[in-house]
């Protein structure tokens, strides 16, 4: 059976990006993530892919939201990409783990002011009365912060999944499409060939 190093996969996932970045007119970095609440009921919602490299596929979010809070009760994720321009989709199963303080530091920094100061009025996931309430939070927090640094809520970060499934899928004639699976093993990640 065929074995191969996670930094191969990321070179072919990466490319498969950039390939997308090319083709798709919005959003190539959108990825679908799936969690469970605390009764088993699953959940999927898109965000976009920040970072890749060797340690994972890495998106912030607010972690009182309702994925933030599911992922920090059960780290167990599924990913999923679909670049339909290219007829090509890769699914990935893993564990989150929070970044580094570090890394949220410097990725919420680089953000548009505006996404800053939404990341403090916006209670993510959680039922508001009004569009009113959201623009009284927005300017109650721009007011706050009117000029210079606006700091990282404490409860605004991000997670890294680290895989241990990925599935690269292509699109073929009379659909009998082309799934490898690669599964995290103590020597490699070994290569499964799936009926379509």
């Amino acid at each position: 059976m065929e074995t191969k190093q996670l930094s191969d996969l990321i070179v072919e996932f990466n490319e498969w990006l950039d390939d997308a970045g090319q083709s798709e007119t919005n959003d190539p970095n959108a990825m679908s993530v799936a969690t469970v609440d605390a009764e088993g009921e699953p959940s999927l919602r898109m965000v976009l892919l920040k970072e890749v490299d060797d340690r994972g596929f890495v998106f912030y979010t607010n972690f009182e939201s309702q994925k933030g809070s599911e992922i920090l009760d059960n780290p167990k994720v599924a990913l999923g990409f679909h670049w339909k321009s290219l007829r090509r989709a890769v699914r990935i199963n893993g564990i989150a783990e929070q970044v580094s303080d570090e890394e949220a530091d410097a990725y919420f920094q680089s953000r548009a002011r505006d996404s800053r100061i939404g990341a403090w009025a916006s209670q993510q996931s959680r039922p508001m009365d009004g569009r009113f309430s959201l623009e009284a939070a927005v300017a109650k927090y721009a007011a706050k912060y009117p000029v210079g640094t606006v700091p990282r809520p404490p409860h605004w970060s991000g997670f890294r999944i680290v895989p241990h499934r990925i599935e690269f899928w292509k699109d073929k004639p009379f659909r009998l499409h082309e799934r490898r699976q690669f599964n995290k093993t103590e020597d490699g990640w070994t290569k499964a060939i799936l009926y379509p």
